[in-house]
């Protein structure tokens, strides 16, 4: 408060010997009495408030050394709170005093009795706690505790956002006048009430306000409460005020990118609509048309593949997040930003093959898709300036971020009458990134020869599980984990779209499952291909049926 600026006379002495006299209102003698000062009072409090919201906190309790003692008594009378002018005016007084930097445990010890105050004045399990005083009071309204409560809230949610929003209220003119200090006193006295459904206008109001301050003016526990309530869907907020949350407060979309994860991960998942469905409902896929919530997340989900080595699962889920990305990227109305502000340090004519749908382009073509793009990453990653395994992840993560394409290559170089070498190297490339030019012939050389064994028995209508042996061989041979994951890919799809394949696709599934511990990685590869087949319109019914039957069976194991 500036120096010259006049403090009003106010009469604190005479009202704190009323509040004492009165104590929590316990006899009839004092209740009459609160009942009959009650509209001075109110006038009183509504003087104190337009005085301490010019005031600074600690200027303010300098001043009147006498205010927390009589908030504090008003506080805990249930015939003055039982009142919801003075009960609102009453918050709006602690919230002026919350210091919203405390510099000693003075100011700290200050802000703990404000923020216990203002639990108990809108705590539902205080008006829910039966006290003789205020169930009598509110029941002489004609309300029950829980019609109360609810008028009272609406009452004081109303004339905030108003107040926050810059609109006149009460015929004061306010405008312009909100500081800092109340906005994170207001979001403060928010956090223990965050769950009410007629709190949810103030909760989105404080998230889309900024007010012109050049750091964080909401309680990150308010920002913290509100983000974990959301996340567990114990409240419902519009899109706008869920990524205004995460673009102020960066450890609310860490915890809400972890929280995905980990409730897609240690769940079983039958299709990938459902795997879909739930990223979706968690926002994150539309809050990522923001480049910095993209950046963030990408991070997330980069550190995740990290440390779980590229768990199909985890894989999947980022697949199928990219997608539903560029189709809330698509559907933007507003301002929208280029693709090449999300993947700014990428090859650019690599990334517009990927970002090609397969639905976009006829079948014919996809051949020739794949060749492109297998041709120009093969370019990059033996272009000598790639001298990093950091710029070799980049790519890699690129191309397996569009996961779809490398299904549709396992499945060309079974279905059609193609050339396998461009095909294959990409496979290599994704299952073994990391490979030197020699083992990536070598990968080259172990897939050709399970390529070509399975090519023989391709057309044949009947089959063992013996005359596919050789191959499973293989997988328990090999060496290199990677080459597994790409001989198991190639297998599955040999299973599933020839006709031999079809009449042992079970039994066999299950020896390979049994035998080399690949139960998610199969499962993960068949949700994705029933995903494709029923998406893409492709007229497949008798694969699509096995598929379904496969799945029932895996997912009963996994």
């Amino acid at each position: 408060m500036a120096q010259g600026t006049t403090v009003p006379k106010l009469n604190f002495e005479y009202w704190l010997d009323k509040a004492i006299e009165w104590g929590q209102a316990t006899t009839l003698e004092s209740q009459k009495d609160v009942c009959l000062h009650l509209p001075q009072l109110q006038e009183f409090l509504h003087q104190i408030y337009e005085t301490l919201k010019h005031m600074d906190s600690i200027v303010a309790i300098q001043q009147f050394p006498l205010i927390g003692q009589l908030l504090g008594r008003l506080c805990w009378n249930p015939f003055v709170i039982g009142y919801d002018e003075s009960q609102k005016t009453l918050m709006w007084c602690l919230c002026c005093l919350y210091s919203s930097e405390p510099q000693n445990p003075v100011e700290l010890k200050a802000n703990s009795w404000i923020r216990s105050l203002l639990c108990h004045l809108l705590s539902s399990s205080k008006w829910e706690s039966n006290e003789a005083e205020s169930s009598t009071f509110i029941s002489t309204l004609g309300y029950t505790s829980a019609d109360y409560y609810c008028h009272l809230v609406k009452n004081m949610v109303f004339p905030l956002v108003t107040e926050l929003r810059g609109n006149q209220f009460n015929g004061l003119n306010i405008q312009g006048r909100v500081s800092a200090s109340r906005v994170n006193a207001v979001s403060l006295f928010c956090v223990p009430l965050i769950t009410l459904p007629d709190l949810t206008p103030l909760l989105e109001t404080l998230l889309l306000y900024h007010g012109g301050a050049s750091k964080e003016i909401l309680s990150s526990e308010f920002l913290e409460a509100v983000n974990e309530a959301f996340l567990k869907k114990k409240i419902s907020l519009p899109e706008s005020a869920v990524f205004s949350l995460w673009l102020r407060h960066l450890p609310s979309l860490e915890k809400a990118a972890l929280y995905l994860l980990d409730q897609l991960v240690t769940t079983q998942f039958n299709s990938l609509e459902e795997v879909a469905c739930v990223i979706k409902d968690s926002l994150l896929p539309q809050a990522a048309s923001h480049p910095a919530i993209f950046r963030i997340v990408n991070e997330i989900f980069k550190n995740a593949l990290l440390e779980t080595d590229g768990t199909p699962e985890v894989m999947t889920i980022i697949q199928v997040f990219t997608q539903l990305f560029l189709q809330a990227h698509q559907n933007e109305n507003k301002r929208k930003f280029p693709l090449k502000a999300y993947f700014p340090y990428h090859h650019q004519p690599l990334l517009t093959a990927l970002l090609r749908r397969p639905f976009e382009l006829p079948t014919t073509h996809w051949f020739q898709h794949l060749k492109h793009i297998s041709a120009m990453l093969k370019a990059l990653v033996e272009d000598t300036n790639i001298s990093s395994l950091a710029d070799l992840f980049e790519i890699w993560f690129l191309v397996a971020r569009f996961g779809e394409w490398l299904d549709i290559a396992a499945e060309q170089l079974l279905k059609a009458a193609v050339e396998p070498d461009a095909l294959l190297w990409l496979l290599a490339f994704y299952y073994c990134p990391q490979n030197e030019n020699q083992q990536r012939t070598q990968t080259m050389v172990e897939a050709q020869a399970v390529y070509n064994h399975l090519m023989m028995l391709f057309s044949c209508t009947v089959l063992s599980v013996k005359d596919l042996e050789a191959a499973v061989h293989s997988i328990m041979d090999i060496e290199q984990r990677c080459n597994q994951h790409l001989i198991t890919h190639l297998l599955t799809n040999f299973l599933l779209f020839s006709s031999g394949g079809h009449m042992i696709a079970q039994k066999f599934i299950y020896h390979i499952t049994r035998t080399t511990d690949r139960s998610k990685e199969v499962c993960s590869l068949l949700i994705r291909t029933a995903y494709r087949i029923k998406h893409n319109g492709e007229e497949n019914q008798r694969t699509l049926k096995l598929l379904n039957e496969l799945l029932q069976k895996l997912t009963s194991k996994v």
